[in-house]
């Protein structure tokens, strides 16, 4: 591997530092009972800090999410929604309601702001914005109003930093989803390569205390594919275009569709 592939977490780590720094010590110094509340305060710095990485990392992924997010259709949950720009991806009409799972409720003025410029509204019936996690299924579901609500599960960059997600993987899948539903993910997954997967693994402690539990090494991918839910005729998993192998943010994308029956 390249001396420049292996050393490149640091310049992203440096630049969220930059970021998020000085406007989390300004938002401190007007409420410091922050410090008492640390993942507050982390979801603090981490707000501050997407406003920098979210417009690239969303170019970044565009080519990717333009033949992925216009396949949303009927009821969609987007996890882990950040700032909501999936939505800006979705076909018009396609989707009968928005509804955004965002922890860091930091975020979630934007979410609304932009979901409401592509038509999705609180006050129209067709956007929910949850402050709970992925693997909150009870939560979602309740917002819902029962089990098996969802038609469309869309999951951009999220697993990397969800607890337990075997667990929420095939509970958002069992008990959300609904059969014939679609499940439409591009996250950044464990290399299949045994030298990139080792500085993955070495940068990985590193890179989530920084970037509030993001983690590199997850086999995400495999972890999707290999429940017992799919209609393989109909699904299939694939690689970012054009991305190197030797990559330490190594992307998979797939499009999985959940059994009728």
């Amino acid at each position: 591997m390249q001396i420049s592939t292996i050393i490149s977490p640091l310049f992203d780590i440096w630049a969220a530092l930059s970021a998020g720094f000085i406007p989390t010590l300004r938002q401190v110094w007007n409420q410091p009972t922050l410090l008492l509340h640390p993942s507050d305060l982390a979801d603090v710095f981490f707000a501050h800090a997407w406003t920098l990485f979210g417009p690239g990392t969303d170019e970044g992924a565009r080519e990717v999410k333009q033949s992925l997010l216009p396949a949303a259709k009927g009821v969609v949950l987007d996890l882990g929604a950040g700032h909501g720009v999936s939505c800006t991806y979705f076909r018009p009409g396609a989707v009968t309601k928005y509804v955004a799972v965002e922890p860091n409720v930091e975020m979630h003025p934007r979410i609304r702001e932009t979901a409401k410029a592509h038509g999705f509204e609180g006050r129209l019936g067709n956007l929910v914005v949850l402050g709970c996690g992925a693997g909150d299924v009870g939560l979602i579901n309740s917002a819902l109003g029962g089990e098996q609500g969802v038609d469309t599960i869309v999951s951009v960059l999220t697993f990397c930093c969800v607890p337990e997600p075997q667990r929420a993987l095939q509970d958002l899948v069992s008990r959300v989803l609904k059969p014939g539903g679609q499940f439409l993910f591009y996250e950044h997954v464990l290399s299949h390569r045994p030298d990139v997967a080792k500085w993955q693994r070495i940068w990985t402690p590193i890179w989530s205390f920084v970037f509030v539990g993001c983690l590199l090494d997850r086999p995400t991918d495999k972890w999707i594919a290999g429940l017992d839910f799919w209609d393989e005729s109909a699904s299939r998993v694939w690689g970012k275009a054009g991305e190197p192998e030797e990559h330490l943010f190594w992307h998979q994308a797939g499009s999985m569709v959940k059994k009728s029956s």
